[in-house]
């Protein structure tokens, strides 16, 4: 059995957005930058479904400058998530949206479980331009 904590932590990574984009932000201009890296496993046959939901799931989402959802090359149930916030704070911030709340409730029974969660720190030089 997973624990709870993880998987709704897994799930609020995955739902806060859909396709890649960015504001055209440069690193230097924010301070510290919050990243998160997830991997998270579809219940099997169910991936395109669940990619579908975590799309759906955005809207204005205050803080998030890039967010990704990528298919994983080798695992057909397999989906890697990369997001960059502004801080730390912004993505909790995130969780409460309704929009995000709604995708966790109906992406849950779609997840099989999470492989990989990772916080990162985005560093100054990388600047993002509009996808």
């Amino acid at each position: 059995m997973t624990a709870r904590r993880p998987v709704l932590a897994g799930l609020a990574l995955a739902m806060l957005g859909g396709p890649a984009f960015a504001k055209g932000i440069a690193m230097e201009e924010i301070d510290p930058p919050f990243g998160m890296i997830g991997k998270i496993k579809a219940v099997p046959g169910k991936r395109a479904a669940l990619i579908a939901i975590l799309g759906s799931g955005t809207g204005a989402m205050p803080g998030c400058l890039a967010y990704l959802i990528a298919e994983d090359a080798t695992d057909p149930d397999a989906i890697w998530i990369t997001e960059i916030w502004d801080k730390k704070e912004s993505h909790a911030a995130s969780l409460a949206l309704p929009s995000v709340k709604e995708a966790i409730r109906l992406g849950r029974p779609l997840i099989a479980g999470f492989e990989l969660s990772a916080e990162t720190r985005p560093k100054p030089g990388a600047s993002f331009v509009k996808a």
